[in-house]
């Protein structure tokens, strides 16, 4: 599995009782997937990965683009807005976990990101 494999997948419905994606999968997606790391917030592991920008007007700009992405897919994270930076948190509130969903919008999350040239790796 590579990054753009995920890309190009679309999200699927999940409804409560879906199976969450095992710790192998969980392993190899994350492996295609570059700066994603995995926290648990009230025992619900989430992918989290933080971007940098030069200002708050593109950090908001990316904020649109993500949750534009989010309703065509029916997938929506955590997004927050801060100066400079946006962190994105993905994972599937039907099964309070996380779902192959939430790699794929991952995945999708990177498409979106245009690094700045001179912003510092957050």
């Amino acid at each position: 599995m590579d990054h753009r494999t995920l890309a190009a997948e679309r999200c699927v419905a999940c409804r409560p009782g879906a199976p969450a994606a095992t710790e192998a999968e969980t392993r190899e997606a994350l492996a295609a997937l570059r700066g994603w790391r995995l926290e648990e917030h009230d025992g619900v592991p989430r992918l989290v990965r933080t971007f940098a920008f030069p200002d708050f007007a593109r950090a908001l700009e990316f904020t649109n683009r993500v949750g534009a992405a989010a309703e065509e897919q029916g997938h929506h994270p955590a997004l927050l807005t801060e100066w400079a930076r946006v962190t994105v948190a993905w994972w599937t509130h039907a099964i309070g976990g996380l779902h192959r969903n939430d790699f794929v919008m991952a995945a999708r999350t990177d498409a979106l990101y245009e690094p700045p040239s001179t912003a510092k790796p957050v």
